[in-house]
């Protein structure tokens, strides 16, 4: 006589396949994060070494933060104008702006950031102190005098290495921003546009009440995965000497030769900072989904 396994003693293969299924569901790499975090803060707590490395590295995140945020706020400003450009019936607009995205892609970032540090402004001040000299020459004695002498002033030295590096990062993602604006932009119908021109509003009120405020819904998390992208590429500020999270870790190395104890923190700092974004971003796109 046969007897039918009942749901409360499942066969031990289906026992162990429900097991299996439980254990998928959990979002174990949060856990293994959480745990890899408690560790390195109690690292912190209860070794010197860890905790000297800790406040000496913690005045670079304050750096790295400014340097990022400053350099995104510019590049979403670029990016959006650029964007536009990027989707103008004018065929000199929309080749500049393809240009300026196809050149700036194309450059590797460390490349880019020691370009702009070194030769593009440089050569932008001497440019602007060539201007002001040549105002002298003809702007004594009026009231453009003072403006011209200003930029005769103009030195390399006022423009800090800091914001150099802002303005590299900056140009160089501003490229990559100017695409997500024209994804977003093109993925409208022109339906949308073609009703607001209809309904006497310009090309530029069309955009901004109209494209705009859908495309951005739609592009919020790229633009969360570039703030997130941008943070880590902070870090090649370092070949300017700018004393953000790495630069003060190679000092630190340097002056202790404890390799294991500073990067360990490096990688603890900006782990802290891009999954703490990560999940700000992963939020907000809950928020604004798109149905």
């Amino acid at each position: 006589m046969s007897v039918s396994s009942s749901p409360l003693t499942a066969p031990p293969t289906e026992q162990r396949r429900s097991w299996l299924a439980r254990l998928a569901a959990q979002p174990l790499w949060a856990y293994l994060t959480v745990a890899l975090g408690v560790l390195m803060l109690y690292l912190i707590l209860a070794d010197p070494n860890y905790r000297d490395t800790f406040l000496f590295l913690l005045p670079g995140v304050k750096v790295t933060l400014r340097v990022a945020l400053s350099a995104y706020g510019l590049a979403i400003m670029m990016g959006l104008l650029i964007g536009l450009a990027r989707t103008s019936k004018n065929p000199i607009v929309y080749n500049l702006a393809t240009f300026y995205v196809q050149i700036m892609r194309g450059i590797p970032m460390i490349v880019l950031i020691l370009y702009v540090a070194f030769v593009g402004v440089t050569e932008i001040v001497n440019a602007v102190k060539a201007l002001g000299e040549w105002g002298l020459t003809w702007a004594e004695g009026t009231f453009l005098a003072g403006l011209f002498h200003s930029l005769a002033q103009a030195s390399i030295r006022s423009i800090s290495l800091e914001m150099r590096a802002i303005i590299a990062l900056a140009m160089g993602y501003a490229a990559f921003e100017a695409e997500v604006f024209r994804a977003g932009i093109e993925s409208i119908g022109k339906g949308q546009m073609e009703a607001a021109l209809s309904l006497g509003m310009s090309y530029w009120q069309a955009m901004r009440l109209v494209i705009l405020p859908q495309a951005i819904r739609r592009i919020l998390p790229p633009l969360g995965n570039d703030l997130v992208a941008i943070i880590k590429d902070s870090a090649l500020i370092t070949v300017l000497a700018v004393r953000d999270i790495t630069q003060l870790a190679r000092l630190r190395k340097a002056a202790t030769f404890r390799s294991l104890e500073t990067y360990n923190i490096v990688v603890f700092l900006y782990l802290s900072m891009t999954l703490s974004l990560s999940a700000v971003v992963r939020y907000i796109e809950r928020k604004w989904r798109v149905v």
